[in-house]
């Protein structure tokens, strides 16, 4: 397994990728590259091929290597089926192209229309009074509509499948894994706009809409875990398929209605097993933590990114990994 972290490509984010290395770390999540400053080629947009080779080589030069892109370009066009998505398909296909060119693996992309991962509190107190996020969909309900209007969950898998049938013999021949993202919160609708990835059953569909060695899954640990509450079950599901590509490793507490994120070493979840049972389906893909506390000395001006909850989390995940490594070496 690679222990990675998000590291932003912006240059105000060299201190932070200093900080992983320092940490441990080989790996980096990067996002889409800027298209001016240092990552700026001519008029090249972000999922051109000299933007992000520049970036590859800012990560490069930092001892990190680029094991996923964690962003998109624009697709609310494709995901409610609007003209225009083709246009927006294209650009899939032109980063995909060009992520294989440069040989970045993993493309995390999601089908959440309207909006993203979505909160209704950022300051929850937890320990020690840090900080963390939370979700009371009784509160969501009272939001108005997606000024878009409402879409269903037929729709918005109809409209997958068309993306999925332009852009997957795309990444087959770029050697790029598509690893789809869940809804957070996996709950639907959501102001009147559904919501699709957000049930085991669910993945497995994803898998089967498109038949691929390509199309497979992040296993973002908080959503599933909101979907189910045996995790190890269903990294074996995947990980027999071997359509696990990225893992988010976290935990929450509550349910799919009412949550909150915990610390790694203080949710429901039994993390060391979840780890034992990647290995044991020999998952050895990027993985990073996701969504930390703000904790003491840090802003939460970027709630779930606290660097300093980041650094426990790493310390935290990287000896599970050595302890469950010793396992394996004595069995």
């Amino acid at each position: 397994m690679k222990l990675a972290e998000m590291v932003p490509s912006a240059p105000e984010s060299a201190a932070l990728a200093r900080l992983v290395v320092q940490a441990g770390l080989e790996w980096a999540v990067g996002g889409l590259p800027q298209t001016n400053g240092v990552d700026r080629r001519g008029t090249d947009a972000p999922w051109d091929y000299l933007p992000l080779l520049s970036m590859k080589q800012r990560y490069e030069h930092a001892g990190l290597g680029l094991a996923v892109i964690e962003a998109r370009p624009p697709l609310a066009k494709a995901k409610r089926g609007l003209p225009g998505r083709d246009e927006e398909i294209d650009t899939v296909c032109t980063l995909l192209e060009n992520m294989g060119r440069l040989g970045i693996p993993v493309w995390c992309y999601e089908w959440m229309s309207d909006f993203n991962w979505l909160r209704t509190d950022t300051s929850v107190p937890s320990r020690g009074g840090s900080l963390v996020s939370g979700y009371d969909h009784e509160l969501m309900q009272q939001a108005p509509p997606a000024e878009a209007g409402p879409i269903s969950e037929e729709e918005l898998w109809t409209n997958l499948e068309y993306f999925l049938r332009r852009v997957v013999p795309v990444a087959e021949k770029a050697g790029v894994k598509l690893a789809m993202h869940p809804d957070d919160p996996p709950i639907s609708p959501v102001r009147g706009v559904g919501r699709i990835m957000r049930s085991v059953e669910n993945y497995q569909r994803l898998i089967d809409l498109v038949p691929s060695p390509v199309n497979g899954i992040t296993l973002c640990q908080g959503n599933f875990r909101l979907m189910t509450d045996d995790i190890p079950a269903a990294i074996r599901q995947f990980g027999a398929q071997k359509k696990i590509f990225f893992v988010h490793f976290r935990d929450v507490r509550g349910t799919v209605e009412k949550f909150e994120e915990t610390w790694h070493d203080d949710g429901p979840t039994d993390l060391y097993e979840c780890l034992r049972t990647y290995r044991e389906v020999g998952f050895d893909g990027p993985m990073r933590p996701d969504h930390v506390p703000t904790v003491e000395g840090d802003s939460n001006s970027h709630p779930g990114y606290s660097l300093y909850g980041r650094l426990f989390a790493l310390g935290y995940i990287r000896g599970m990994l050595e302890g469950v490594a010793r396992e394996a070496k004595e069995q």
